[in-house]
């Protein structure tokens, strides 16, 4: 009671417009502190897909089985116009997969191919390591220092909140295996996109562009990536032996799952709340991204169960991000021209949310302000008004669509991310919670007033 007094305190002393507009602060903090207290709509939804799905490599059987799953889930919930908006994708998948250094030091490694990795062939191929800290510096190296000899990428992630590090430290990953490929590399490796010490590889999606040939391109598990280096600094020629099995199966069909909380005015556009269904093939993607539809769910299932909105909450799920945000660009091609009152998506894994940010232009400022305020109480601080942010909404808010950014803290996420870590057990059912009241939150601001249902009089 406490939190929503506060709320409704805080909200009071917004702007005479924000006052006049936007929903009973109360109504809005007591569904909030609702969510927080006894949420179980997203725990359910993320430990249904992640038990009875499992892993769902975006185009293969496993994502098309998540996606009748995720119709039918959203159905026996009570959204309206739940429906699969299907594309077709090119799909690639991963087979046998081993490294060892063959000389000065025999020794096993644990290797992980990155998406659209070429492949090695059963046989594999063995070949002199020759090592770069930086894509820049691979860059900058002659050809012939490159030309049949494995490279191998180094690089010192850190962890941070907010993730920063992702684009920078990603280089390796994404722009690495082009640039080998051109410089007539054998195959690289490099060290995992990460910030753990477990033996376990990060996968990735790497595209090879500019006309390069796919070559072999796989991720040392960090432990194994650091070894390499001690190996190196011993001062002799390192010898790999790779094997790294994978095939581009051909166009394959994927799609975005979508479902509604229908508002009581279907001309004004509708609010999308969202994250990706599909997953990479190791873990079985419960924090990336079985958390974030779970979030967006359930939180327009708190809107739905307290009454009708005035706005149309539009829930989707995306297919196909992994590999290359293909369901949000799908998305973007059929309905992108249309207005939408704000994009919204979950996928930084499942803990706490500390910040908000908004890109709703000046005309609504009370508005994003009024979000702030109503946040305040469980721990979350306005952040930026200029900004939003969302992988799969990422080009629509870049085409001037309205979003809001609920930022969670990201410090261990890099520890997880894209590995067989991504396990149901890495989700803190408290931190869940609060993320599910947040998300209630700024929905019950921005989907307008909640009308209450109709109950029958007693005789």
């Amino acid at each position: 009671m406490l939190r929503t007094l506060a709320a409704a305190s805080l909200l009071a002393a917004a702007s005479p417009l924000a006052s006049q507009t936007l929903p009973d602060p109360v109504k809005v903090g007591g569904l909030r502190d609702a969510a927080l207290d006894n949420d179980h709509y997203a725990w359910d939804i993320v430990e249904g897909l992640t038990t009875e799905v499992g892993p769902r490599l975006a185009g293969t059987e496993a994502e098309a089985r998540a996606r009748e799953w995720a119709v039918k889930k959203l159905t026996a919930m009570g959204f309206a116009n739940v429906r699969v908006e299907p594309f077709d994708m090119p799909v690639w998948v991963r087979g046998q997969e081993s490294a060892e250094i063959i000389a000065p030091f025999p020794q096993r490694m644990v290797v992980s191919a990155l998406g659209n990795s070429g492949s090695t062939g059963p046989a594999g191929i063995t070949g002199e390591i020759v090592a770069f800290d930086s894509v820049d510096a691979l860059r900058a190296a002659p050809d012939s220092a490159v030309k049949g000899k494995i490279v191998f990428i180094d690089h010192r992630m850190v962890a941070t909140s907010d993730g920063i590090g992702y684009g920078q430290f990603g280089a390796p990953r994404r722009q690495g295996p082009t640039v080998a490929s051109k410089k007539g590399a054998l195959a690289i490796v490099i060290r995992s996109i990460g910030t753990d010490h477990h033996r376990n590889p990060h996968t990735g999606v790497q595209v090879f562009s500019d006309g390069a040939t796919p070559i072999p391109a796989g991720a040392l598990s960090v432990p194994d990536a650091e070894q390499m280096v001690r190996i190196l600094k011993r001062g002799q020629p390192v010898t790999m032996r790779l094997v790294l099995v994978s095939q581009n199966i051909g166009t394959r069909q994927s799609g975005n799952v979508i479902a509604e909380v229908p508002g009581r005015d279907p001309t004004l556009p509708p609010i999308l709340v969202g994250g990706h269904l599909d997953s990479w093939d190791q873990g079985t993607g419960a924090i990336d991204d079985g958390a974030g539809v779970a979030i967006a769910a359930a939180a327009a299932k708190r809107i739905m169960d307290a009454g009708r909105p005035l706005r149309t909450i539009r829930v989707i799920w995306f297919g196909a991000e992994e590999v290359g945000l293909f369901g949000g660009l799908d998305y973007r091609a059929r309905h992108g021209k249309e207005p939408h009152y704000a994009l919204i998506e979950s996928d930084f894994g499942a803990d706490r949310i500390y910040r908000v940010d908004s890109k709703l232009g000046e005309a609504r400022r009370s508005e994003a302000e009024a979000l702030g305020k109503v946040l305040a109480p469980i721990g979350i601080v306005t952040g930026k008004f200029e900004e939003a942010d969302g992988s799969d909404i990422g080009p629509m808010l870049a085409d001037g669509l309205p979003g809001i950014t609920l930022a969670q803290d990201g410090t261990r996420y890099f520890d997880i991310h894209h590995t067989p870590d991504d396990t149901l057990d890495k989700i803190d059912p408290a931190q869940l919670r609060q993320n599910v009241a947040a998300w209630t939150a700024v929905l019950g601001v921005l989907s307008g007033s909640i009308e209450e249902p109709k109950r029958p009089k007693r005789r």
